[in-house]
């Protein structure tokens, strides 16, 4: 019988930050789906609404929890009300981010400590915050990261360094929280349809779009539900021995170069 069937996450609660858009809705809607009781945390209150308005239309649990994840002692209090409004706290998913274009050059001292704030130390954050309701149980935290953090491009600096970071800390926390019963992964999505990020980075121009995805070994951008699909197997039993996991969800597309070759 799968694990997959409807509902296998009944009585889970799930956190996932950056909950109110793009990937991160995609992965809380996901969540929901299958049982989890979840709660949406992120600055913009009317993005978390509609979405958790969407969860509870579909027969699910959410609640809004408007929070900077760059103020720890306000990501605390979200995680408690959590715990407490839902019944604990199983699965975390950081999925907060900000992103734009800037060369090196041009980076603002602020513009770098933003995305840094924002993507690590609101992921650290919530992580801690999170520690003692996953470890009472065995919890899952799983980490949206981005193909910057291993493969060097140009104009994300910024970018590149807050989820390099993010990687490692991802590691360290596996190793240090393991014996807690902690599982802890991250997932890369390449370029995503229907996401901030694409509609920041991708060229505007449709013919460039299409020459961009056909370069991409499976000739197309990647999906928001397939994103949120490798999440739920990381946070499902199938990958109850996977922890320190890299998992890329970018159709082959961190294989190509700058230039459209294929590395090698």
């Amino acid at each position: 019988m799968s694990i997959f069937k409807d509902g296998f996450l009944e009585g889970r609660v799930a956190l996932v930050t950056g909950g109110g858009s793009g990937i991160g809705a995609g992965i809380a809607k996901r969540l929901a789906a299958q049982g989890a009781k979840v709660a949406l945390l992120g600055r913009r209150p009317e993005a978390l609404a509609e979405v958790a308005g969407e969860i509870r239309k579909a027969g699910g649990t959410a609640i809004e929890t408007p929070t900077d994840v760059r103020e720890y002692a306000d990501v605390e209090k979200a995680v408690e009300r959590t715990a407490a409004e839902l019944g604990g706290l199983h699965i975390l998913v950081n999925s907060a981010a900000g992103n734009f274009i800037a060369p090196a050059a041009q980076l603002s001292a602020n513009g770098f400590k933003a995305v840094i704030g924002i993507d690590l130390l609101g992921t650290f954050n919530a992580c801690r915050a999170a520690f003692s309701h996953l470890a009472k149980e065995g919890g899952n935290i799983v980490s949206i990261s981005a193909p910057q953090a291993f493969k060097p491009t140009p104009a994300q600096s910024h970018v590149g360094a807050a989820k390099a970071g993010i990687e490692m800390l991802m590691k360290d926390l596996a190793l240090e929280w393991g014996p807690a019963g902690i599982r802890v992964n991250t997932v890369v999505p390449g370029p995503t349809a229907d996401t901030e990020g694409m509609r920041r980075l991708a060229p505007a121009d449709p013919e460039t779009q299409k020459k961009m995805q056909r370069a991409v070994p499976l000739g197309r951008w990647g999906k928001i539900d397939e994103v949120a699909d490798a999440v739920l197997f990381l946070v499902s039993p199938a990958a109850s021995y996977v922890t320190a996991t890299t998992l890329v969800v970018d159709g082959g597309a961190s294989l190509i170069s700058s230039t459209g070759i294929v590395d090698p």
